[in-house]
């Protein structure tokens, strides 16, 4: 039987920072949570995770962890294990779907054997991806299991030459066929779909264009075709569903408007969205009229263990 909280929970603790090349992110959203919690009436502690946080948790005893952990250890399973073997309630996905949908190349796998529509991409070594093309240009080239677009190299069509990876890369990378278009956005709240965002940028949606106050400009509800509009509800869902998925998701698609409904693909999901100023599920959940603090407490809620 699932560990669920009692309401109200008379202790959170918010996990963020962490030791992932997200870290600045999760203590942004971190930061964003603790506020909104406190302001919903939880009694709240904001935890900055390290190596010794199993001891951490062990010693405050909170009725809930709130994660708000980006990147490999915190979104991956590896923290969903520890606060499962604690029995500590806890918000987002489960062990096992955690580490699917961090996994780009396994979560594709599963999205196109459920014909959804997904690029075509290959793991490589990193040290084969930089001696010669992996295929043809154009392409992309990142890490197969982290987010908010770090380390994504995009090779132009004109390239001279394969890229130039920095030794931050992991040993093994994911290439990915280049899919032109517009860069679209749907979130999944406790199973329904809230609705589309149209993300435009000056260039390429890297970090800088998710986090940098002005990076991006985003069009909420999309301003695109019914069809595509309703396809991106539809495949957010059978993600979020296929994966096993709990609490907030949002998944991310490239539309190429000269393919009509052809040109929409999945790009991923992200089964720990950011909630930080700038970050679109809880721009897209204010559409739907639930303000971030209830959007907050609507997670600790749902929180349990057995996700």
């Amino acid at each position: 039987m699932a560990a669920r909280l009692s309401r109200p929970p008379p202790t959170v603790a918010v996990l963020m920072g962490g030791t992932s090349a997200e870290r600045e992110v999760s203590l942004s959203t971190g930061r964003e949570c603790v506020t909104a919690l406190r302001g919903e009436g939880f009694e709240v502690i904001g935890v900055d995770a390290g190596p010794d946080l199993a001891v951490r948790l062990a010693g405050l005893k909170p009725d809930v962890a709130f994660n708000a952990l980006h990147g490999r250890s915190g979104e991956d399973g590896c923290i969903q294990g520890m606060l499962e073997w604690l029995r500590i309630p806890y918000t987002h996905s489960g062990v096992l779907t955690s580490a699917l949908a961090m996994d780009k190349h396994r979560s594709k796998d599963i999205f196109r054997r459920a014909n959804l529509p997904v690029a075509q991409d290959i793991l490589a070594p990193k040290a084969s991806v930089m001696a010669r093309h992996a295929m043809p240009p154009p392409y992309v080239v990142k890490p197969n299991n982290e987010g908010s677009s770090v380390g994504v190299y995009l090779v132009h069509e004109a390239a001279n030459g394969p890229p130039k990876l920095t030794p931050s890369m992991p040993e093994q990378v994911m290439v990915e066929t280049y899919v032109p278009g517009r860069e679209l956005t749907t979130t999944v709240m406790g199973g329904r779909a809230l609705t589309v965002t149209d993300i435009l940028t000056d260039g390429w949606y890297d970090y800088n264009a998710k986090y940098k106050k002005g990076g991006s400009y985003h069009v909420l509800p999309a301003d695109i075709p019914p069809a595509i509009f309703d396809a991106c509800m539809d495949m957010a869902k059978q993600a979020h569903d296929l994966l096993g998925c709990r609490g907030l998701t949002r998944t991310d698609f490239r539309w190429d408007e000269a393919r009509g409904q052809d040109g929409l693909i999945i790009l991923e999901i992200n089964t720990q969205p950011g909630l930080t100023p700038t970050s679109l599920s809880p721009e897209q959940a204010r559409a739907c009229g639930i303000e971030f603090g209830p959007l907050c407490a609507w997670m600790v809620e749902d929180a349990s263990c057995d996700r």
